[in-house]
C-alpha cells in the first residue's frame, strides 16, 4: 500500500513559506533592511519601482559574504544569528529565522551582489523561482545589493491580490520609516521611480522625527525618560493640542525593533486621560530597552508583537513616566488652587545662573545746583503755546451750525434686524403652512396631514451634504470661495502622498491648490459650505478614512470622500437650528435622491401617524 503522506519538494515547500514572509512588496522592504542592519551597515539605500511590483533594491556597505555563505543564504532556514533553541531568548537582531531570503527567492527574479571587506572580488548570484540561474565572480564594492524583481511571477493568484501602487506605497513608506527611526545613527535613502523620497543623515532621535515627519513635528515633541530596573524608556509623546484623528505617528520600540501592543497604547491613553478631545489620538515615539530573556519575540510570524514577562510594572512605569513628562511641561493641568503659574520658573531657564545686574553711576550729577531756567517760565511758556493751539483749533469749527442748517431732515430708514439663517443658504427654502420644532438639539418635528415626521438633523445634513459633494465631482463643476490670505498647512511626506493622489478629486468639490511643498500645501480656495477652521478638521477625517488605502476606481475614491466629508461638516448633535434653517434642512433632505437613509446607510426620519399617537392615549 502506497504512504499517503510525502514530503513536499523544497519548491512547494518554499512556496508555502513565502506566504507567510511575503504578504506584499512591503515584507519584502521590511526583511532585506533589517538584513541590511544586521551586516552593520552605516549607509542604506532602498530603490522601488511600481510600489515594489517591479524591483525592490537595498543597497548596503555592510560586511558582505563569501562565496559559500552568498549562496547558502537561500537555503531554508539558513541563519547566521542563531545556534541553538537557548538564543532565541537572547536575540540582539532582526532577521533570525532564515526563511526570508529563501521565500522571497522562490516567489521573484533575485540578483544579489555581495563582497567582503577583505576580499578582492565578489560574488554575483541570479535565482529565479528558487532555481540558481548563474552565480559568478565579478569586482564589487563592500556590502550587500539586492535586486528583487517581478514579485509574484510564477503566481499570479498572489499578484492579483495586490493593491493599487497608492495603497502598497503606502505600505512600504510604513516599514521604512519603522526602520529609519529605530536607528538614527544609520545614513537612509529611498528612492521610487527615479524621485528621491527620504534622505535621512545620520542624527539623533528628536532630529530622526523631525526629518522623517517634517519640521512641524519638532513643536509637539515633549521629551519622556524614566530609567528603570525593569526597563529603560526614552523618547518623545506629542502635547494634546496636536492630537490627530488617526493613529499615524504612534512607534513602539522594545529593543530597537518596532511592535504593536494595544496593552501598552491603552497606558499611553491613560496617561492622556482628561486631555483629549472625543476620538483623538495622541503621538508617540517611545524606545523601550529591556532585558532580552525577558521577552519572547517569536510569538507572530510579522515579529511585530512581543510578549513581556512583566507586563503589569511596565505599564504602571510607561503610564507614569509619559503622565510625568506632560506634567513637567506645564502641559497637564497641576491640582494647586495655591500656586500662581506665573511664578514657575521656564522649563528652558531651570538650570542657568541668574544675570546680575549692572547699575550706572553719573558721577557729575549735583542735586544742589541751580537750573539755567526757571521752572516758572517753561511752565508759562508751554501754558501760552497750548492756548495759541486750542484758539487754532477752536477757529476749525467756525460756521458750522450755518453749515448744517442747510441740510434737509431725511427721515432715516433702519434694516430689519430679523435673524437670517447661516446655515444652508443654498437650498431653496418652502413655504410651509406648518411649523417645525426642534427637540433636545438633535430632532426636527414636522407636523404632516397623517401625523407628523422626525427628522435626525445629523444624518439629514449628511445625507444633503454627500449629494452636493458626489454631484460637484461627477460633474466636475463645484463653487469656491477664494481665501483673502492663503492657508498653509504642514501634514508628513506620506499624508503629502495621500493628498497629491486625491487632489483631482478634492479639486472638483472645491478646493483650490496654489502650491505643494515637501512638507506643507497651501490651499487658496474652499468649498462654499466649508470655513477655514474646519479645513484642516475636513483633511484630517479625510486621511483618517483613507489610510487603509484609496479605492482604485474613481467612483469609488470620490464616494469614499464624499461621505467622509459629509460626516466632518454636517451639523452635529447639540446645535441649535433656526426655523430658517430647520425649514432649509427638511427641504433640502427631501429633494435628494435617497432621502430615507444617510450616506452610511442610517435612517433619516421616522413617521408617526395620528393612529399611532391615538393607541398610546386608549385606555
Amino acid at each position: 500500500m502506497s504512504s499517503i503522506i510525502q514530503l513536499l519538494p523544497d519548491h512547494v515547500a518554499n512556496q508555502i513559506a513565502a506566504g507567510e514572509v511575503v504578504q506584499r512588496p512591503a515584507s519584502v522592504v521590511k526583511e532585506l533592511l533589517e538584513n541590511a542592519v544586521d551586516a552593520q551597515a552605516t549607509d542604506i539605500k532602498l530603490i522601488i519601482k511600481d510600489a515594489g511590483k517591479s524591483l525592490v533594491q537595498v543597497i548596503d556597505n555592510g560586511k558582505g559574504m563569501g562565496a559559500e555563505d552568498a549562496r547558502l543564504c537561500f537555503a531554508r532556514h539558513a541563519t547566521s544569528k542563531i545556534r541553538q533553541a537557548e538564543d532565541l531568548f537572547a536575540l540582539h537582531t532582526k532577521g533570525f529565522r532564515g526563511e526570508a531570503l529563501a521565500s522571497i527567492a522562490a516567489i521573484a527574479h533575485v540578483e544579489m551582489k555581495t563582497r567582503q571587506e577583505q576580499d578582492e572580488l565578489g560574488t554575483h548570484i541570479c535565482i529565479e523561482g528558487s532555481k540558481f540561474v548563474s552565480q559568478e565572480v565579478a569586482v564589487l564594492p563592500k556590502g550587500t545589493s539586492f535586486a528583487i524583481k517581478n514579485l509574484f511571477f510564477n503566481i499570479p493568484a498572489r499578484r492579483n491580490f495586490l493593491k493599487s501602487d497608492v495603497v502598497e506605497f503606502r505600505h512600504i513608506m510604513d516599514e521604512f520609516q519603522r526602520v529609519a527611526l529605530a536607528h538614527p545613527n544609520i545614513h537612509f535613502t529611498f528612492y521610487h521611480n527615479g524621485s528621491e523620497m527620504f534622505n535621512l543623515p545620520p542624527s539623533n532621535i528628536r532630529q530622526r522625527i523631525v526629518n522623517v515627519f517634517s519640521g512641524k513635528i519638532n513643536e509637539k515633541l515633549v521629551p519622556v525618560n524614566e530609567d528603570t530596573e525593569i526597563v529603560n524608556i526614552s523618547g518623545f509623546v506629542s502635547k494634546p493640542e496636536f492630537a490627530k484623528k488617526n493613529r499615524g505617528e504612534q512607534f513602539f520600540f522594545v529593543n530597537d525593533r518596532f511592535i504593536k501592543s494595544g496593552y501598552l497604547h491603552h497606558a499611553i491613553m491613560a496617561a492622556y486621560e482628561g486631555l483629549l478631545k472625543d476620538g483623538c489620538q495622541p503621538g508617540y515615539f517611545l524606545f523601550l530597552q529591556v532585558p532580552p530573556h525577558s521577552i519572547d519575540i517569536n510569538i507572530h510570524p510579522t515579529k511585530t508583537e512581543i510578549k513581556f514577562d512583566d507586563e503589569h510594572a511596565l505599564y504602571a512605569i510607561l503610564r507614569s513616566s509619559a503622565k510625568h513628562s506632560l506634567g513637567q511641561f506645564n502641559v497637564s493641568p497641576v491640582l494647586d488652587f495655591d500656586r500662581d503659574p506665573n511664578l514657575d520658573t521656564p522649563y528652558q531657564y531651570k538650570d542657568l545662573d541668574a544675570v546680575i545686574p549692572t547699575i550706572q553711576i553719573d558721577g557729575s550729577f549735583n542735586p544742589f545746583a541751580e537750573e539755567k531756567q526757571p521752572r516758572q517760565s517753561q511752565s508759562n511758556s508751554g501754558y501760552r503755546e497750548s492756548k495759541r493751539e486750542s484758539a487754532s483749533w477752536e477757529s476749525l469749527y467756525v460756521g458750522l451750525k450755518t453749515d448744517t442748517d442747510l441740510v434737509e431732515e431725511v427721515p432715516m430708514q433702519f434694516e430689519s434686524e430679523t435673524v437670517t439663517a447661516s446655515l444652508f443658504e443654498d437650498v431653496e427654502t418652502l413655504e410651509t403652512g406648518s411649523k417645525m420644532y426642534q427637540i433636545h438639539r438633535k430632532y426636527i418635528v414636522n407636523p404632516i396631514k397623517s401625523g407628523m415626521v422626525i427628522i435626525d438633523q445629523q444624518r439629514a445634513h449628511q445625507r444633503v451634504l454627500y449629494e452636493q459633494f458626489l454631484t460637484n465631482m461627477t460633474v466636475q463643476h463645484a463653487s469656491s470661495q477664494q481665501l483673502l490670505f492663503p492657508l498653509h498647512l504642514y501634514f508628513s511626506t506620506s499624508e503629502l502622498q495621500l493628498i497629491a493622489e486625491l487632489q483631482p478629486s478634492l479639486v472638483n468639490t472645491g478646493f483650490v491648490f496654489e502650491e505643494m511643498h515637501a512638507d506643507s500645501v497651501v490651499i487658496s480656495g474652499l468649498p462654499v459650505n466649508v470655513t477655514e477652521s474646519e479645513v484642516s478638521i475636513v483633511l484630517e477625517q479625510l486621511l483618517g478614512d483613507l489610510h487603509d488605502g484609496i479605492p482604485e476606481s474613481s467612483f469609488s475614491q470620490n464616494d469614499t470622500i464624499a461621505k467622509s466629508m459629509a460626516k466632518s461638516l454636517a451639523v452635529k448633535t447639540g446645535t441649535y437650528l433656526t426655523e430658517k434653517e430647520q425649514e432649509s434642512l427638511v427641504n433640502g433632505l427631501f429633494a435628494c435622491k435617497e432621502p430615507n437613509v444617510s450616506p452610511f446607510q442610517k435612517p433619516t426620519f421616522i413617521t408617526m401617524r395620528v393612529e399611532d399617537l391615538d393607541k398610546k392615549f386608549a385606555v
